[in-house]
């Protein structure tokens, strides 16, 4: 929908403000543009691609990055095309600008971001809507040894791969649920690793009570056949209702202990196994990232597999009028259906109806997505490989006893409670890593939402300076839409110079 006269006035408002340049946020950002809006695209990394679609360092020459990704042309199709939007003054790139709030205002919303420490103010941008498109972050269950060097999460090691074409070690056992772990492994014995086991907490059996959902989705079939022939070939054992119980090694880890488990995931004494390895790369699905839209009272659901995602309606539209949501953020379902949801979010957003046959893309990719996060569900079992001395958050290194302590003789009831008494998420990542295990060790109940006043850490400089120029502060040019290192709109855990405001 183009911009109405009256529009020209305000040069500074933007239409539409999309966070995070993922494959939700790109596939947005370009479809608003061809239906006439205004568009910003904010993300805290330097260039498009989000986690998914992460490039290798320009230093590095990487000659071939297709050959690290499923589908490269998806992504170099909508980032050229955003660069054409780009040209024409459609559509505006901001990379290096990491969300830290939003704010309702009475013509739209006022987007905060942060430029990072070095910068000695903040950045305002203002739009009428904005899309949010932050994708998610690793589920991470700790058990003894999981703080060992040498321990990555699955996604880390794909993203040290695709990144800095390195491997976090030689020998590398993958553990843990969820889809990730078979593109993981693939990914890494194509590299060169070897990988004597992957260990799967699940049986995979759920996918097959809902037979309808997954003849709607034949792309995920082949992908996922393509990963176990790819295994197969290497010689790598899948290990089925398993997991990583220990992880042994003292400056780092040089051997696991695997155990089989029941259907609660507890571990079955007696079927304890090691296996040596220089590495370990484990994770449990993936969470949303979704504390932006929670801060401003959005309602969320509880999915299939535990995880809090926002609640939509069938236009994606949140509870907050003007907030859209797309991909991971409303379940995770994989980069089909984020670019899906994006160019859907897009078309409700400029008010035009979508095609009939994206509308039953989503669907499809949707229902499996619900189907997926059914099937890989932690069990409540976990704790049971848990030990009196083990971490559960490693930033304030709070160990399981401290917690049960607060939760049996203090009488805490829940995960908040557990943390002003123990500490448990107040370090730097803010619970994002602990949150899950604080919960559950805190007592049955569904999980809540995340609310957290600041997004992501911001210099005290930046917010006692406020933006240069107040709130209708002009963004500076920054980089091209192209390539480059990598991009992430969500929170991160990399140190900052100087202190740091957080929840």
């Amino acid at each position: 929908m183009p911009n109405s006269p009256s529009d020209a006035v305000d040069p500074l408002l933007f239409d539409v403000a999309v966070i995070g340049a993922g494959p939700a946020g790109l596939a947005a950002a370009v479809t608003a543009a061809d239906l006439g809006q205004r568009c910003v695209l904010l993300d805290g990394g330097p260039s498009t691609g989000g986690q998914y679609y992460r490039h290798p360092a320009p230093g590095l020459g990487a000659a071939r990055p297709d050959r690290l990704h499923h589908h490269w042309s998806a992504y170099t199709g909508l980032a050229d095309r955003l660069a054409a939007h780009e040209r024409a003054g459609r559509a505006a790139f901001r990379g290096g600008h990491q969300v830290w709030a939003l704010e309702r205002t009475g013509d739209g919303f006022a987007v905060h971001v942060t430029r990072g420490p070095e910068s000695t103010d903040r950045a305002t941008v203002r739009a009428r809507s904005v899309l949010l498109a932050t994708g998610a972050y690793e589920r991470q269950l700790p058990f003894p040894g999981w703080t060992l060097p040498g321990v990555v999460t699955a996604g880390g090691a794909q993203a040290m791969l695709k990144a800095g074409l390195v491997l976090p070690g030689r020998r590398i056992v993958v553990a843990g649920s969820g889809p990730l772990l078979l593109a993981a492994a693939s990914s890494l014995v194509t590299a060169g690793a070897e990988v004597p086991a992957v260990v799967e907490a699940t049986a995979y059996l759920g996918y097959a009570r809902r037979p309808g959902v997954l003849a709607g989705v034949p792309g995920k079939l082949v992908e996922g056949a393509g990963h176990g022939g790819a295994l197969l070939r290497h010689g790598v054992r899948l290990r089925p209702r398993s997991a990583v119980v220990e992880a042994h090694g003292t400056d780092r880890v040089t051997g696991v202990t695997v155990a089989r488990l029941d259907a609660d995931w507890r571990p079955v004494p007696g079927t304890e196994r090691r296996i040596d390895c220089d590495a370990l790369a484990v994770g449990h699905g993936l969470l949303p990232q979704i504390d932006l839209a929670t801060e401003l009272g959005a309602r969320t659901r509880t999915g299939p597999d535990g995880a809090v995602a926002l609640e939509v309606d069938a236009r994606l539209r949140t509870s907050v009028p003007g907030l859209w949501s797309a991909g991971e953020t409303n379940g995770v379902g994989g980069a089909d259906l984020a670019l899906a949801e994006g160019e859907l979010a897009a078309h409700a957003v400029a008010g035009a109806l979508p095609p009939a046959a994206l509308l039953r893309r989503r669907s499809r990719l949707r229902a499996f997505a619900e189907l997926m996060a059914a099937a890989h569900r932690p069990g409540p079992g976990w704790t049971g490989w848990l030990r009196p001395d083990t971490d559960v958050c490693r930033c304030e290194e709070v160990p399981v006893a401290a917690i049960r302590e607060a939760v049996d003789e203090l009488g805490a009831g829940d995960p908040r409670t557990v943390k002003l008494l123990t500490r448990a998420g107040m370090g730097w990542c803010q619970g994002r890593m602990c949150g899950p295990a604080v919960a559950c060790l805190a007592g049955p109940g569904e999980p809540g939402p995340d609310r957290r006043p600041l997004g992501c850490p911001v210099p005290l400089a930046q917010l006692a300076a406020g933006p240069s120029a107040g709130p209708r502060a002009e963004l500076p040019p920054e980089s091209s839409a192209g390539p480059a290192v990598e991009s992430s709109a969500g929170p991160t855990a990399e140190s900052s110079a100087g202190p740091t405001a957080e929840s």
